[in-house]
């Protein structure tokens, strides 16, 4: 049967709208305007790979200009991959029997559930369907656990954020220091509580994050003893097993800490 004339416009409008999107983010994303400097450069390389005879076909709708791929290394943001390396090592150092995880990134907590069973805690929750890997919808000022409950948790580049509306939560001033009671009151005797934060020349940047000071961290947590501090400094390298002090001079660095919970 033969399509509507209302149908054909929404197919023709579907396919005109996929075919812009990738020039919209190409043009946009990460430096608008700027990026238009690196479009001949892909024109060129179009042509020549058209020239050279491609079994498939190029058709003008189907480009996707990726301007910003080329460079010598591989990229990336040095806070989130090294607090999910640390994590990741300190976890297959201890092998807990299950782990807990408020609101970090999906990405490393898809892969920790590889090897411990995880359960992901987020207002947001990550609708996937991967084995030991469970999420539950749950606030940071109220997670749904008894008391001294759960012997391993993280809670990775999330306290800073709290409080400060960024994603829709209610404006606390002080969102960063009842997340750190609740993720205290949680953690199990003898239990271990990963967090990362920024660290450095404190302040808030309202309305994305604080930075805390490493001492403030720790004073944030003062029921538990501190395990280990290691942290990304603003070198974007990995220095672990350092003293508090070495946040210091530090402007935007990401402070990893290791809190444990003594037997009374």
């Amino acid at each position: 049967m033969a399509s509507l004339p209302g149908e054909r416009a929404r197919f023709r409008s579907t396919r005109l709208v996929r075919a812009l999107r990738p020039w919209w983010f190409a043009l946009t994303t990460p430096l608008p305007l700027v990026s238009a400097f690196r479009l001949p450069a892909f024109v060129r390389d179009l042509r020549r790979f058209r020239h050279m005879g491609s079994p498939l076909a190029v058709p003008a709708a189907d480009l996707y200009p990726c301007l910003w791929d080329r460079s010598g290394t591989t990229p990336f943001d040095s806070h989130y991959l090294y607090q999910g390396a640390w994590l990741a090592r300190r976890l297959a150092e201890t092998r807990p029997q299950h782990h807990v995880d408020v609101a970090s990134s999906a990405l490393t907590i898809s892969v920790l559930s590889a090897f411990v069973p995880t359960t992901f805690v987020d207002v947001r929750p990550l609708e996937v369907a991967l084995s030991r890997l469970e999420s539950i919808r749950g606030e940071l000022y109220a997670l749904a656990f008894e008391s001294e409950s759960v012997a391993s948790i993280s809670c990775l580049h999330v306290i800073e954020h709290v409080g400060l509306g960024r994603y829709g939560d209610p404006l606390d001033p002080i969102g960063h220091e009842r997340a750190a009671q609740e993720l205290a009151r949680v953690l199990a005797t003898g239990g271990r509580l990963y967090v990362s934060t920024p660290v450095g020349r404190e302040r808030v940047c309202f309305n994305a994050h604080r930075v805390f000071s490493a001492r403030t961290v720790v004073r944030l947590f003062a029921g538990l003893n501190l395990r280990e501090f290691s942290l990304v400094g603003d070198d974007s390298r990995l220095h672990e097993h350092q003293q508090l002090d070495a946040a210091a001079q530090l402007d935007y660095g990401c402070g990893l800490f290791i809190f444990e919970k003594l037997r009374a």
